[in-house]
């Protein structure tokens, strides 16, 4: 295959937060490069996992959910978020389908459903004001009917920002080839951008910082939501090729990190078991993950931006 012929670009995954963009990353890749918790907002930074598909390479950008920021780290996020946009060859907008029709029905609409349709009609606003066209994604279509679905692509396409629009179930895997063919063929003709076997740019450090922290979210997500971040301090490859992992769980209270810790230390070690499983899963390699809390004003700390690839205003 000669440089003529491949092609390579990249693709910004947008939409409200919980649409369903990391699932939709990850079943696109094949493998596990973004966190995925039922907690929306979980994407804090932009990762860029890299898909093969026929002689393209797209590098996808899962951006953070595109919501009415509040705080700082909030207003960071939803800049990152429209960056990438601006940035892509292709821009994929996903709406969570399922959530978008119970918003419709005031017998069956949550308050998140709301949120989201709010979210999801700034997202079409700003495209407008972009003028970018976009490919809609249609997500979680096995959570609705097929008569249902239909009225939400007329609605959608009567919009007239969007060039193509596909209807998937990234948890299920439904669509999901579709898509992947339609970025391959959208992407412009030129030589690609990282070697054939890479699946992410994102440092193993990071990544590995992530996993714990998607591990935290599902274990205390009622106590302790957003409170939270994880740092990898140090990577150790030893001589017996096992590695020693040490990181530090950043939370904003005394009263959080007892809660991270639970009684006799039960929680974090729970935590650590799930997280050290999944690395050495991903690794092939035996993992020594060591855990430390510390009370910190994480969120107003400009390093932890710098690291999450934000701006800090």
């Amino acid at each position: 295959m000669t440089n003529q012929e491949k092609r390579c670009g990249f693709a910004a995954l947008i939409g409200a937060p919980n649409a369903g963009k990391s699932t939709l990353v990850n079943a696109l890749i094949g493998s596990k490069i973004s966190i995925v918790t039922h907690k929306v907002q979980t994407t804090r930074f932009r990762v860029r996992g890299i898909m093969l598909k026929q002689n393209s390479q797209i590098v996808l950008v899962d951006t953070p959910g595109v919501f009415a920021p509040k705080r700082r780290l909030d207003r960071a996020m939803v800049r990152a978020a429209w960056q990438g946009a601006e940035e892509a060859d292709q821009i994929v907008h996903i709406v969570d389908a399922a959530a978008w029709h119970r918003h419709e029905d005031p017998k069956l609409a949550r308050a998140q459903d709301k949120k989201a349709a709010i979210d999801t009609n700034s997202i079409i606003d700003e495209l407008h004001s972009l003028g970018r066209k976009a490919i809609l994604v249609l997500n979680k279509i096995d959570l609705i009917e097929k008569e249902t679905l239909l009225a939400q692509v007329a609605h959608f396409n009567a919009i007239g920002i969007y060039d193509e629009i596909i209807m998937v179930s990234a948890s299920k895997g439904l669509g999901v080839e579709d898509l992947g063919n339609l970025l391959a063929q959208r992407m412009p003709v030129g030589a690609w951008h990282y070697p054939e076997d890479q699946i992410a740019d994102l440092p193993m450090r990071l990544l590995a910082a992530e996993i714990t922290r998607e591990k935290l979210m599902l274990r205390v997500h009622e106590e302790l939501p957003y409170a939270a971040t994880v740092t990898t301090e140090s990577w150790e490859l030893r001589k017996d090729k096992s590695i020693t992992v040490r990181q530090i769980i950043y939370v904003e209270r005394e009263s959080q990190r007892k809660i991270i810790l639970g009684k006799n230390g039960k929680v974090i070690k729970a935590i650590g078991q799930s997280a050290r499983r999944e690395l050495m899963g991903m690794l092939g390699e035996k993992i020594h993950l060591f855990l430390h809390v510390k009370v910190a004003n994480w969120a107003q700390d400009r390093e932890r931006y710098t690291e999450f690839g934000l701006e800090f205003e």
